[in-house]
Order: C-alpha cells, then structure tokens, then sequence
C-alpha cells in the first residue's frame, strides 16, 4: 500500500473506533432513560403483564333462618361460611353427630366469635333433634311408671284369677284361638288380651299412629321389650295405612316415618331435584341408603 492509502485506512479506522466508543457510553440514541433507574426495576418494568392477575370475587355473606342438621352447602356458602367450614359440617353429620342447641354450633372449628353473634340469631334447631326424653313431662313420665306397675299388677292378677278362676275379673280377657284385630282396636279391646296391660296397650297405639297404620302383626316386634307370645291373639283385616306422598312431602315431613331415616328422607329429595318425579320405589334402588327390605317395609305406606 502506498501512503496515501494507509492514511485513509487509519482514518477509517480511528472514526470506527470513535463510533463504537460513542455509542458505548451514550447508549441507544432512541432510548429515553433515567440515570436513577437500576437495571433491575427496568427489567422488572418491561417484563411485567399488562393486566393483574385473575383475583377470586369476594362472597358476600348473607344472614337468614337455617339448621344446622340440615343446611346443604349452597346455604352454608351463603351465610359467609369457608367451603373447608362447610365439609366439617357434612363429615361431623356424617358420622352421625347432632347439633341439639345453638351453643353446639359454636365448636365449629374456625368459626370466630364475631361470625358466631352475627349467625346465632339465626339459628333454627328442629325439634326433631332435641332428646326424646324431651317429650315427655314429669307427670307423664309418673304415669308411665305407673301404668308399668299397673301392668306388672295385671299379670300378677291374670295368674291367680287362672289358678283361681272368679266370674267377677275385670277386664274379661279373650281365651285361646280368639283375636283381637289390630289395626283397628282400640286400648280398651288390647286389655282384653292375656298379659297386655294399659302399658302395652298405650305403646301398641302409639306405635300403629306413628307408622300410619299396621299392615302386619310382626310389625310389633319394633316396640320396645314387646312379647312374641302376644302376636297369636291379634290378626290384621283390610289394612288401609296412612299414605306418603314421595314427590310433595319435605326432608322433615318424611323423616318422621319410622322407616325413613334423614339419609333416606335427603336421598329422596335428591332425587326429586336431580331427575323428577319418583315413579317407584325402584328408581331409589340405586341409592346406597335404602336396601330390599327398607323398600318392601315402606312399600305399603308411600303413594306417588
């Protein structure tokens, strides 16, 4: 190279060297920066979304009458309950536990004081959960007893007027191989039976109104201590026992029947919301709360 040559190519290469080092110091010259800013909140700038992340609505908690035996989770939710709250509520029930009164609520875990005060106006406890011993006063329960005497007097009397037999014995009591027809006598024809007494008589009665009706003698096996001995004196003629209708009656109506249980009585509901009309027994045989002989004892009493 002669040396005019050289002398461009050192110039050229001291103004490339001049550039680079320009725009090392001086940056982008269409990026507006500021000093103070370090390089981590520009990277945190530009790589941040443009939109804030997806936020769960907050539920507004709502106040009316509700049991706690029997609220679903749509309620529970609604009362400002948390759903973790609301599967305590279904296990405890599950395991068959009862809230019997207000302050039994309150054990709920989780629950504050402040959320307490604001449901406890609100909450309905159905008697149906109350103890059963609550049905009953002090007089009755004296003349329970009493007539558990008054029984054990009877039988007593039966035996010496058997082994001393008297025209005068009252009540007159039937003889073997008569019968007394059972869904419809009343306490006065029950005493006529050997060994019954006004007790039994009672429970017999009591019973009988409660299922709606018997439909057959071995149905007084289900009362308490009650002797099979007993049975061969009754007989049952056109029974006619009180009907339930599946598809109008509520949870609480149908729990009342002795042969529908609160998991049978919610099972049905359910199945009313789900899918409509009952037609049969047999569209609750898929359900896991009834077996055969739940739907062959409750058959005679249910109307669709």
């Amino acid at each position: 190279m002669n040396r005019n040559d050289r002398r461009v190519l050192i110039a050229a290469l001291i103004v490339g060297f001049l550039a680079l080092t320009g725009i090392f110091f001086l940056g982008h010259p269409s990026e507006s920066r500021d000093p103070r800013e370090s390089r981590f909140s520009r990277n945190s700038r530009d790589t941040s979304p443009s939109k804030p992340y997806a936020v769960t609505e907050a539920r507004q908690a709502e106040t009316f009458p509700f049991d706690p035996n029997t609220a679903d989770s749509t309620e529970l939710l609604r009362l400002g309950l948390q759903p973790w709250q609301v599967r305590n509520i279904y296990k405890y029930r599950a395991r068959g536990g009862v809230y019997r009164k207000k302050e039994d609520f309150a054990r709920l875990y989780g629950l504050t004081v402040k959320d307490y005060r604001r449901l406890e106006p609100y909450i309905r406890i159905s008697s149906d959960y109350q103890p059963a011993a609550t049905l009953f006063t002090k007089q009755e329960i004296r003349n329970e007893e009493l007539d558990n005497r008054l029984c054990r007097f009877d039988l007593g009397q039966r035996m010496r007027n058997e082994a001393h037999p008297s025209p005068s014995t009252y009540p007159q009591k039937i003889t073997e191989g008569e019968h007394i027809v059972l869904n419809v006598a009343d306490t006065t024809m029950l005493r006529k039976v050997p060994g019954i007494g006004s007790y039994y008589a009672k429970e017999i009665i009591r019973y009988g109104q409660w299922l709606g009706g018997y439909v057959n003698v071995n149905q007084l096996d289900e009362i308490d201590d009650f002797p099979k001995s007993f049975k061969k004196f009754f007989v049952i003629e056109q029974p006619n026992p009180k009907k339930l209708n599946l598809n109008k009656l509520t949870l609480q109506q149908l729990r009342r029947h002795p042969y529908i249980n609160y998991y049978q009585a919610k099972a049905i509901t359910d199945y009313r919301r789900l899918h409509g009309k009952i037609q049969s027994l047999r569209d609750l045989a898929l359900s896991p709360d009834f077996n055969e002989k739940d739907m062959q004892r409750l058959e005679p009493y249910v109307t669709f």
